[in-house]
């Protein structure tokens, strides 16, 4: 390793100027970052560690922010060294996208909604490449094939609404390695990837950076991701550097209590061996009575049956339909009061659009879907609107989930005024409850979104979808944009909430640990089927279809020494999803090898 490090970040302090006054948002990190070196940046929401890397980007400028003090400097291509914090804005145009890119942690505002993919991924190229659109298509084609989007041609002609949260945040990654940077800044890249496609994209990082020596700045909350991938990690709190150390010492001797507290927050896959039911995790300070196994009832409160959801393609000079994108086929599932269902899959195969269809947010083409005795699928307009007080949904994304014109505490009071819950004082009231329910300071009421990190956006979305005190909640990805230590509190307060409150969760996530400590009984989903379904013990200890055994070989271990490997990476390329409109697919067909335990024997195409 050269002594000269690529950046060299000394006592960095950022401010931003709000309503209430000067907010610092990093108050003194200092660190390097070496060639081809791979460090990892980790604390909890608003700790300070994006703030630091849109610093480096000199972004933080366009977020209000200002780089109070301190210094950020960079070794050019050229072997110039320059001061990125007083850097001319015309010479970091030059630097952006080209010596220095980044990967950001929401995909869909990262990316223009008015441009195809294709535009988007040939700017860059054509700006710092010189390429021609002929030359500037091929590298896009063969970007989207590493970042492992299935049908890349067709993908090219789409728009970022028009693909997956996951495959959005696949198509960020691309445009970020499309210029072969000096160094990357992945800000939380694989929050929205289910486990293959995130083994996938960390192996194609690591490679990246063995081959061309590119050095890598990773800032996650995923414990398992940093020791995977980290050489050295720096512990962010409060706006301030609390540790720092190679990854082996941080996880075998972490001295800060900060430290401690992040690495007993992260749930490990193999915890709940030999354990029948879900239960909150045990975190330090938090009292031991609290992680009481939940049980349920065996009372049904949720029955679907043979759920068919399809997406027309339209083409031609008319726009007729020409073909039909197969979402969710022939899916059937029960959730009993009280208790836990968790999908998983990886992004496309369908989960997220099975939870919209069983809310009718998006409309099923057939099936059943009942909620407590009720049929949903037969119900008017009036008749569903009541009928959605009892099932809410947590959005896999927090900023589009949230309006960004109105301040929080409107936003959670909002279902209440809606359907006259509760009188102008009460709603108050519950709103500050809720505030503190999940974790959030009661100051943070008169914000609006884009004053919060992610995480804490997503909390705010959770407040608001508890705020009718629904049956059911549908959780898209709802803990997946938080960090650890805020992660594990969460959920431990949605398990906490349905111990007291009898609440049912269909939990719809990417993240095989966290599946694992809430779950009563799991679906794996595969291209709109559900390929094997059962009590979570039978999933995890005893799987049987190829695909589940495949997703749970790819979840990253957060241990150094095991997480170091090179991952046997596998995975059969993903067959489309889009078939001619006189296609007729067979009907689902499942051998119950165990009581309760059933295995797709229709061909799923894996």
């Amino acid at each position: 390793m050269p002594d000269q490090p690529i950046v060299q970040v000394r006592q960095l302090r950022v401010e931003f100027q709000t309503r209430g006054g000067t907010v610092v948002g990093v108050a003194d990190a200092s660190f390097d970052v070496g060639l081809g070196e791979t460090v990892c940046i980790v604390g909890e929401s608003g700790s300070g560690k994006s703030v630091s890397s849109l610093s480096m980007m000199r972004l933080v400028e366009f977020g209000g922010g200002m780089i109070a003090g301190g210094e950020i400097l960079f070794n050019r291509k050229d072997g110039d060294i320059i001061d990125l914090a007083r850097t001319s804005g015309k010479e970091m145009r030059k630097i952006r996208g080209n010596e220095i890119s980044m990967i950001f942690q929401e995909p869909m505002t990262a990316l223009n909604p008015v441009f195809t993919i294709e535009r988007q991924l040939a700017e860059g190229l054509r700006q710092h490449k010189t390429m021609n659109r002929a030359e500037a298509r091929d590298r896009a084609l063969q970007l989207l094939r590493q970042v492992r989007i299935p049908e890349p041609e067709r993908r090219l002609r789409q728009y970022p609404h028009e693909l997956s949260g996951g495959m959005r945040q696949r198509v960020v990654i691309a445009i970020a390695l499309a210029c072969e940077p000096r160094i990357l800044i992945a800000d939380e890249p694989t929050t929205a990837l289910d486990v293959t496609t995130q083994a996938e994209i960390l192996a194609l990082i690591d490679r990246l950076k063995r081959e061309t020596g590119t050095s890598v700045m990773f800032i996650t909350h995923d414990m398992a991701v940093v020791a995977r991938m980290a050489d050295r990690v720096v512990v962010m709190y409060r706006g301030s550097k609390v540790e720092e150390g190679p990854v082996e010492q941080i996880f075998a001797r972490p001295r800060h209590p900060y430290t401690q507290s992040l690495l007993a927050a992260v749930p490990k896959l193999g915890e709940m061996r030999g354990k029948a039911l879900p239960e909150p995790m045990k975190l330090m300070g938090a009292e031991a009575a609290a992680a009481r196994p939940i049980k349920g009832t065996n009372e049904r409160l949720l029955k679907v049956e043979n759920l068919v959801t399809r997406f027309p393609v339209r083409g031609g000079l008319l726009r007729r339909t020409i073909a039909n994108v197969h979402a969710v086929e022939d899916v059937s599932l029960t959730l009993n009061r009280g208790q836990t269902l968790s999908l998983v899959g990886e992004s496309g195969c369908g989960k997220s659009t099975a939870g919209r269809s069983i809310l009718r947010l998006v409309e099923p083409i057939s099936g059943r879907i009942e909620l407590d005795g009720r049929d949903i699928m037969a119900l008017g307009p009036a008749e569903l609107r009541k009928v959605r007080q009892d099932m809410q949904m947590v959005f896999q994304d927090p900023f589009a989930s949230l309006n960004p014109q109105m301040q929080l505490a409107a936003q959670v009071a909002e279902p209440m005024q809606n359907y006259h819950t509760a009188s102008w004082s009460q709603i108050a009231d519950r709103v500050a409850m809720l505030f503190d329910r999940v974790r959030l300071p009661r100051d943070f009421m008169s914000r609006y979104p884009h004053e919060l990190s992610g995480g804490q956006r997503q909390r705010v979305a959770i407040a608001r979808a508890l705020a009718l005190n629904p049956k059911m909640i549908i959780a898209d990805e709802a803990v997946s944009a938080l960090d650890v230590s805020v992660q594990a509190e969460i959920l431990n307060l949605m398990l906490e909430l349905q111990a007291e409150l009898g609440l049912s969760y269909l939990f719809i996530s990417h993240d095989m640990a966290v599946v694992e400590r809430v779950s009563h009984n799991v679906g794996v989903m595969f291209l709109g089927r559900i390929v094997e379904m059962g009590p979570r013990p039978c999933i995890f200890e005893n799987p049987q279809h190829p695909y589940t055994r495949a997703l749970l070989s790819a979840v990253p271990i957060a241990e150094p020494m095991q997480g170091k490997y090179e991952q046997n990476l596998t995975f059969r390329p993903i067959p489309s999803p889009v078939y001619s409109l006189d296609h007729n697919p067979a009907p689902s067909a499942y051998a119950e090898i165990a009581p309760g335990h059933f295995v797709l024997t229709t061909d799923s195409g894996y």
